[in-house]
């Protein structure tokens, strides 16, 4: 079950997304549960958040993600695999091992999770251990 749905989507982007929408969601919700993998909040049965604030922040974050895997164009994250692409008389180049990745989450997606404090961290109080 995703986060976010197609009327979500629009609320957030301002646009309808493409036909296959919310197949996409669902996709974009599990790259949201790979960020929150460690992280700790309440839950009802069936895996979602309880507390109307983390639904809601996982929501935008859903529709972010999304909306960034549309904008780039990759949604699968392979382009990261290959520094250049070509179709005609078919040419595929390798990024260097030294190339660094091209990121797989949205920069909003992580922002949004971060500000709601769902990504997993150190807590830092001040004591004296």
């Amino acid at each position: 079950m995703g986060y976010a749905t197609a009327a979500d989507y629009t609320a957030y982007t301002g646009a309808a997304g493409p036909d296959d929408i919310e197949r996409r969601l669902e996709r974009a919700s599990e790259r949201i549960d790979e960020l929150l993998f460690a992280s700790i909040y309440p839950t009802d049965d069936s895996g979602m958040p309880t507390r109307p604030e983390d639904a809601e922040a996982m929501k935008r974050a859903t529709c972010a993600q999304a909306a960034w895997t549309i904008a780039v164009g990759d949604e699968f994250g392979v382009a990261a695999a290959f520094r250049s692409v070509s179709i005609g008389s078919v040419r595929l180049e390798r990024g260097n091992s030294g190339d660094a990745p091209l990121a797989r989450y949205s920069p909003d997606a992580s922002s949004i999770l971060q500000r709601a404090g769902l990504l997993p961290g150190y807590i830092l109080d001040g004591s004296v251990w």
